[in-house]
Order: structure tokens, then C-alpha cells, then sequence
């Protein structure tokens, strides 16, 4: 196998640290900073500093929580509607052919963090092309400050 260098990683990899991504979100007052579109009552809307595709969101309960189970009934039904208007939020900006959606629950499930939350990752015909297979590197379109102010204004209009 090649190695492709690829230094951009490396702030990922620094930047893990004891605290928690999306406490610290949450309890941090730049939410363009961090990434934050939507602060509920229960749940948080972000984008992933490190996706996997243009407009890579997760939705995360407000309550440092680890496992589905945990979920009380007023938090379930937020997070899932956020899952929703995510999915809503996505398909007007961005216009996906499908997403995939999922959680990740445990500390090895969740590259690293233990607190509950559900990725959505919006899928188009042909996004995967030859870059992860021959140089195991995805290709990311937009920045994600440009993402995010489309993202930022298009949740606006639901509002």
C-alpha cells in the first residue's frame, strides 16, 4: 500500500482531547466557531469538522449521554424531529439523491466520545469515486465555513 501524506489530519488528531466536542459546543457562546447550526431545548444540530461528505451534520441530545437507553421521552422526540428537519434542511440546500443515517454509541463507536449522537450524511449517485479506493483520501467540495452560512440561513427558513 502507498502512504499518502496527508499533514491536514493531524489537527484532528491533536485536537482530540479529555472534553467532549459537543459539550463544549453546547456551552461555548461562537457557535459558528463551533460548528453549531441549532441549539433546542433538548438537542444540538452540528456539522462535523471532519466529514465524510459536503454538509456532514450530527445531531447530538444537550445531556452528556451515552447510550440510546438514556433518552428520556421529551429528548427522543427532539433529537428525532432534528434528525428530520436535518434531513429536510439538507435536501433544500444541497439537493441529495439519499443519506445515511446513524449513531454512535460507545466510546469506540464514537472516534472517541462518549456522549450519544447520530450522524447524517448526505449521499449522491457517484460520490464515491476512485480518490478513497486508490488514495484512501476523500474529497470534500465546499469549505466548511461556506457550508455552514448556506446551512445557517436555509435553517432560518424553517424557522
Amino acid at each position: 500500500m502507498k502512504v499518502l501524506w496527508a499533514p491536514w489530519r493531524m489537527k484532528y488528531i491533536e485536537s482530540k482531547s479529555e472534553s467532549c466536542i459537543f459539550c463544549d459546543a453546547i456551552n461555548a457562546s461562537d457557535d459558528k466557531a463551533s460548528l453549531l447550526l441549532h441549539r433546542g431545548k433538548r438537542a444540538i444540530i452540528i456539522m462535523n469538522k471532519f466529514p465524510y461528505a459536503n454538509g456532514h451534520l450530527m445531531v447530538a441530545p444537550n445531556r452528556h449521554i451515552k447510550e440510546i437507553k438514556e433518552l428520556n421521552k421529551d429528548e427522543w422526540q427532539e433529537v428525532f424531529g432534528l434528525l428530520v428537519l436535518s434531513t429536510d434542511l439538507l435536501s433544500k440546500e444541497f439537493h441529495p439523491q439519499g443519506f445515511n443515517i446513524g449513531a454512535n454509541i460507545g466510546f469506540v463507536a464514537g472516534a472517541g466520545y462518549e456522549h450519544l449522537h447520530f450522524h447524517i450524511v448526505p449521499r449522491w449517485n457517484g460520490d464515491t469515486n476512485y480518490m478513497p479506493v486508490l488514495a484512501e483520501t476523500k474529497v470534500i467540495p465546499q469549505h466548511l465555513e461556506r457550508t455552514y452560512s448556506l446551512l445557517k440561513k436555509g435553517l432560518g427558513k424553517f424557522a
